[in-house]
């Protein structure tokens, strides 16, 4: 009789301190890296998010996989935002909601670029390789917010992506940020359906 072939092991998740020591890693190196570029020293992030350099290196092998590591974490949380503001929100305020944190996000990816430069195929390789997740999150809350109505049905998705990208173009500029909330504003309120003068008195 045949013998059956042993059962395929199933990875084990990782235990629950060792997901909150790699969070606490990633975290103070986030900020290392934003306040000392690539120079940061590792031993210092172990010794701030208090593990052993041990710990460190069995999470992040190299000072690579760590920066690597870093800006992925940025784009799993803002994709994870936007399915959360999708949950709990109504659609237009869960795309404002998000947009917001999408000008946070690149705020905080332009302190670690020059980190991220450092990396083989650099900080291009990183941003090109986060688009479709990014995208995807931005996409879907524009539909959603078409769906419902809030936004007008012919809203091309495209025109808000591009609109709201082009302005990091401006990140050198001093108010950048408080430019691009008010941005959102504009781009929302001028994709909106538009209300006649009859209907807004009616509804009054």
């Amino acid at each position: 009789m045949p013998k059956k072939p042993p059962p395929i092991p199933v990875p084990r998740r990782p235990r629950a301190d060792a997901q909150r020591n790699r969070e606490r890693i990633l975290e103070v190196a986030r900020e290392a890296f934003a306040q000392h570029g690539p120079e940061a020293a590792l031993d210092d992030i172990a010794r701030r998010a208090e593990v052993g350099p041990g710990t460190l290196y069995r999470h992040f092998p190299t000072r690579d996989v760590l920066i690597e590591a870093v800006f992925r974490s940025q784009v799993e949380k803002l994709a994870a935002a936007g399915q959360r503001y999708a949950d709990t929100m109504q659609p237009l305020v869960a795309l404002r909601a998000w947009m917001v944190v999408f000008i946070d996000y690149v705020a905080g990816k332009m302190l670690i670029l020059p980190a991220m430069d450092t990396v083989p195929g650099g900080s291009t390789r990183m941003i090109e390789g986060s688009r479709g997740p990014i995208h995807g999150t931005f996409r879907t809350l524009i539909q959603n917010a078409i769906r419902s109505g809030e936004l007008h049905a012919d809203t091309d998705p495209d025109d808000l992506i591009r609109a709201l990208i082009g302005v990091f173009h401006t990140t050198s500029l001093p108010g950048w940020e408080s430019s691009a909330r008010r941005i959102v504003d504009i781009l929302i309120e001028g994709s909106r359906p538009k209300i006649s003068p009859r209907t807004r008195s009616r509804r009054r």
